[in-house]
């Protein structure tokens, strides 16, 4: 039976992970990285079995974690290497336990955690063209008051933009817009047809003229959004973003924007990294609101409309995964109209 917890989530970058251990959340169950003698990123629970001191406290040797409390050492296994107090020769014996460990990964400078025994997949979802020759790329981690459904919605959703991103992304002009909603094996995805790109900040750097555009937005189960842009002119756009439940209310959400712009792929950058730090703030601020006033009044009571083409999907799937049932069908398309 699968469930959310079989899946890989990002905890923290590489570079900001190296000498010192580092404490964190996932799914509410905390947890502590450091690495072992060879350099490789290892989890645990982030307890020491002695007092419960917090090991994140402590400092690494030799590859493994000293709590700070009474200097009880563990290994990259989780096992008791050394309890200072009773002698290094003694303790073999008369102490066999360990504290459990999980698997850990690092992949395309991001250290990634699985908190189940066995893993959905054998290694994290890649971030398409991170690093490739001819992408200019840059990384974002934002943490949300919201949980990782309402993230993933809203990363997903095009008509917010007008009025959240109001003449940065774009502007409501009523425009009526096409697309097509497939469900996939692995989740959903919505394509547009000639969507409006009037008063927007954002399309005037990536398309000016006439250039024509291509968009999909795509859910990826269990906790992952993708969102590309291929305008006529060479251009392409990709934004994609991994979700890290902290616990049920918070989410960590790690962001990978990459641009194919020929020469001036770095200008883009210089003029895209704040706008886009500036366009996700502002999502931060109204899911804030939102989860405030769902506290307000008790728990979510959506009304759902033939405009939020993924939100079902993201919900269905979800709940598949966590019930243990088969996920939703794939290779279904549904043509909806929708103003923009």
């Amino acid at each position: 039976m699968q469930m959310l917890e079989d899946f890989w989530y990002i905890v923290v970058e590489s570079t900001n992970f190296r000498l010192k251990p580092l404490g964190a959340n996932v799914f509410g169950r905390s947890i502590v990285l450091f690495r072992d003698g060879s350099g490789n990123p290892v989890a645990l629970d982030d307890r020491c079995l002695h007092r419960n001191a917090p090991l994140s406290e402590g400092h690494v040797c030799q590859g493994k974690i000293r709590c700070p409390y009474h200097g009880w050492v563990y290994d990259s296994n989780g096992n008791i290497s050394e309890i200072p107090a009773i002698g290094n020769d003694e303790h073999g014996e008369r102490i066999s336990a360990s504290i459990t460990r999980y698997h850990c990964i690092e992949k395309q400078g991001y250290i990634w955690v699985c908190l189940s025994e066995t893993p959905t997949n054998a290694e994290p979802l890649e971030f398409p063209y991170l690093d490739q020759p001819g992408w200019v790329s840059f990384r974002m981690k934002t943490r949300f008051n919201a949980n990782v459904e309402a993230c993933l919605e809203n990363f997903l959703d095009c008509p917010h933009a007008a009025y959240v991103h109001k003449g940065w992304f774009r502007s409501h002009v009523y425009k009526k817009v096409r697309a097509i909603v497939r469900t996939l094996e692995d989740g959903a995805e919505a394509e547009y047809f000639d969507e409006p790109r009037e008063k927007s900040a954002v399309w005037s750097l990536l398309s000016p003229g006439k250039t024509t555009m291509k968009h999909v937005d795509r859910f990826i189960a269990p906790a992952t959004s993708r969102v590309d842009y291929e305008f006529s002119n060479g251009m392409t756009y990709t934004i994609t973003s991994s979700c890290t439940p902290i616990d049920p209310s918070q989410t960590e959400v790690f962001t990978v924007i990459s641009f194919r712009a020929k020469w001036f792929g770095q200008l883009i950058k210089l003029y895209f990294k704040p706008l886009a730090k500036k366009i996700i703030r502002q999502d931060v601020q109204i899911l804030n609101l939102q989860s405030r006033n769902i506290a307000r009044f008790g728990e979510p009571d959506f009304m759902v409309t033939d405009a939020d083409l993924l939100h079902h999907h993201i919900r269905n799937w979800r709940k598949a995964i966590e019930n243990g049932d088969n996920p939703p069908k794939a290779g279904i398309e549904k043509n909806v109209e929708i103003y923009l």
